[in-house]
């Protein structure tokens, strides 16, 4: 039988790694130095491989700590989870989430499931939507939360990820680079749209609206039909799409950072909470 591994000695690991020294992670943990070195032997003897390397004054990961790193987190994650959801302060009630289409399958999901896992007594309202009306919708109180592009200094958020935008077209479709670029675009007001443009026109590269639509749905749709290029984050590709760029004549796009929103004002305590333990997540996971 595989030995157990114990969560506190994983806690000051973790700690110790972020440090980069054991007297940082002590401090962190309520620990003394001496305390966290007894504690990381005791784990490198547990698991029969060295965790970590000096380099200077500062202790690094070998590859077999870099590799118990990443379980460590999940493991110290789901503990914190399970102990949440048992104890008083699991939230109850609902929460409102907006989220854009293209991350409705992708960015979505983990803050979905980290909350369920902490509260699953909470009630979850997701709205899919486009990004400039969730916005709108979490100002007047319409949502509680939402994932979204765009910035705006009097709410508060945090970065969820941030992407590559990319020139997407259907593996089928032929680029003539002396042609002018036949575009697909979703309608206004859209940052794809924008960084598109912007980028064609700064480089004087020409191009013609080929097919337009207020829905991402359309859009793909067009894409496949091979009616055009369009530019979205490489959420969007798919085994049947392609990319262009620079050696096909185009543009280099800018990345777009997708940020999870809530109101600074907002009273609900379930709102704030359920926003700080997303935070804290993604803390957790560097």
């Amino acid at each position: 039988m595989l030995p157990t591994l114990d969560l506190e000695l994983l806690r000051s690991f973790v700690a110790a790694a972020d440090e980069g020294s054991f007297t940082s992670a002590g401090e962190r943990v309520g620990l003394t130095q001496s305390a966290v070195t007894q504690q990381m032997q005791r784990l490198e003897a547990q698991v029969g491989v060295a965790l970590f390397q000096r380099e200077g004054r500062t202790k690094q990961l070998t590859d077999h700590g870099r590799q118990l790193l990443r379980y460590a987190r999940e493991m110290l994650s789901l503990n914190d989870d399970a102990m949440r959801s048992l104890s008083d302060s699991a939230l109850v009630g609902s929460l409102r989430i907006g989220a854009p289409h293209d991350i409705a399958d992708t960015l979505l999901p983990p803050v979905l499931s980290h909350i369920a896992r902490s509260s699953p007594n909470l009630k979850l309202e997701i709205n899919v939507a486009r990004s400039p009306h969730l916005m709108e919708a979490l100002h007047r109180g319409e949502l509680d939360m939402t994932i979204s592009t765009r910035e705006d200094p009097r709410l508060h958020g945090i970065v969820l990820r941030t992407l590559p935008t990319l020139w997407i077209c259907a593996s089928q479709f032929v680029h003539v680079p002396q042609q002018p670029l036949p575009l697909v675009l979703i309608d206004e007001p859209s940052i794809f749209r924008r960084l598109a443009l912007e980028a064609l026109d700064a480089q004087r590269v020409p191009w013609r609206l080929a097919y337009s639509s207020s829905s991402l749905i359309g859009i793909k749709a067009a894409i496949r039909a091979g009616l055009g290029v369009t530019a979205r984050t490489l959420e969007m590709l798919t085994p049947d799409l392609r990319t262009l760029g620079p050696s096909d004549g185009l543009p280099p796009l800018p990345d777009v950072t997708y940020y999870l929103w809530i109101r600074k004002s907002t009273v609900n305590p379930v709102v704030r909470q359920a926003f700080d333990l997303i935070a804290s997540r993604l803390v957790a996971n560097g």
